[in-house]
């Protein structure tokens, strides 16, 4: 194994041939750079290294070319040789081993034959407390990151366990999805090592995010039948607590397994956005112009269907701007990317009057309220996304400018869950 100092002459003296002293100067301090950020969220020199000249090839024709050349040796190091186990392995598995048996320590305080919804409102602040304790122990624990860690977590349990919910009414279903969601930007802080403010370091939780889903959903596949089996070997008396044990457990795995990832040069998010961008963008176009020509009603239903859609297609130009290479120029993905944005923008007006009208014809309930908030908050970023994404195409402003809306808008939508999880209910006397 060469050491960081090696890969870097030979990475210059491979690029001295068509570059000047002074351009390899600035490249190398550019990559140093890249290779210390890389190493503060735990990757090795030679992982942080190689992914460091990744990452400026877009703006070296010849350092794209070095790693190109090397990139093979990172298919080796997708999981750590047993030479070298991952020293984040060990705490992962104790970690996620704990979440599974405390995700159950709720079930003491209900009725089995009663209201499971003291259950339903613990399981996501355990489980995410767990997921935030590996993140702190990975990075190396600060007290002042692990305070401002814990405090939503506080405040998350005293909201969704002492406010005096209506078990019948609509605010306490609202409130969970909204307090998950509150929770998930939350260990965004220790994944972030603290560093909050950093732009870049906000883009590389989105993509964790990304990866993380695509991981979870690829162990809810072999959980789904490892469930099955045991239901049929020992009887469907297990069955529950194993999926709730497994689920809580595997939210951990798949953190490890994405930190664990990070060494790949190419990882999933290219391909899975090359493939999906132009789906959901005829699906959008197709859904728009299918109200346009027979009207504006939408039904209660299908006005959620299009509320869930308008989130994963903003997830999907999230997901996709954290995997482009901000030095590459405008392409067809990038077009394809922009008819997505807009045909979302139409949707989102043609859900918006309707719910505008429903508002006025019968009233303001929790649902409608979070389900207008929501897509005012989606409308102000896909507006500003779609006019960056058309100056962009056009050569009038630099990717950069997108990346830096998406992470700088980032907490708007942490303030908006909440505001929807800890004030809305008292709005509607927690009915």
């Amino acid at each position: 194994m060469q050491t960081l100092d090696e890969q870097i002459a030979e990475w210059r003296s491979h690029l001295s041939a068509g570059t000047t002293e002074s351009d390899l100067e600035e490249l190398e301090s550019h990559l140093r750079d890249q290779v210390d950020d890389l190493a503060a969220v735990g990757l090795s020199d030679d992982e942080a290294f190689l992914i460091a000249v990744k990452r400026i090839g877009g703006a070296d024709e010849l350092s794209r070319e070095y790693a190109r050349e090397h990139s093979g040796r990172l298919w080796k190091q997708l999981l750590p040789p047993a030479s070298r186990p991952d020293p984040g392995l060990g705490s992962a598995l104790a970690i996620a081993a704990a979440a599974a048996v405390a995700v159950h320590l709720p079930r003491f305080a209900v009725d089995p034959a009663g209201d499971p919804l003291p259950m339903l409102r613990n399981v996501p602040v355990i489980v995410l407390a767990f997921l935030g304790l590996y993140f702190l122990v990975r990075r190396g624990p600060t007290v002042r990151t692990a305070i401002w860690t814990g405090i939503p977590f506080l405040i998350a349990t005293l909201v969704l366990n002492l406010y005096p919910w209506d078990p019948d009414g609509q605010m306490v279903v609202i409130s969970i999805p909204a307090t998950t969601t509150v929770l998930w930007f939350t260990i965004g802080l220790p994944y972030m090592g603290g560093t909050w403010r950093d732009h870049e370091r906000r883009m590389d939780f989105i993509r964790f995010t990304g990866e993380w889903f695509i991981y979870m959903v690829l162990i809810a596949l072999g959980g789904g039948v490892l469930t099955g089996l045991t239901a049929v070997l020992l009887g469907e008396g297990l069955v529950e607590w194993l999926v709730i044990s497994g689920a809580a457990g595997a939210v951990v795995v798949a953190a490890w397994l994405v930190e664990s990832k990070q060494s790949v040069v190419e990882n999933m998010a290219p391909v899975l956005t090359s493939v999906f961008t132009p789906l959901f963008a005829v699906l959008l176009v197709a859904a728009s112009v299918d109200h346009l020509a027979g009207g504006f009603e939408f039904d209660r239903e299908t006005l959620g269907i299009y509320d869930g859609l308008l989130v994963v297609v903003f997830g999907l130009v999230l997901y996709a701007t954290s995997a482009r290479d901000p030095e590459r120029p405008p392409g067809w993905m990038d077009r394809i990317q922009l008819v997505a944005v807009g045909s979302a923008l139409l949707l989102d007006g043609l859900v918006l009057g309707s719910m505008i009208a429903r508002v006025g014809e019968f009233g303001l309930t929790p649902n409608r309220v979070t389900a207008l908030t929501l897509n005012l908050v989606l409308l102000v970023n896909l507006v500003w996304a779609g006019w960056l994404g058309l100056r962009f195409v056009t050569g009038r402003t630099v990717f950069h400018r997108m990346e830096r809306w998406q992470t700088t808008y980032l907490p708007v939508f942490g303030l908006w869950a909440a505001t929807i999880a800890a004030v809305l209910p008292l709005l509607f006397d927690f009915a």
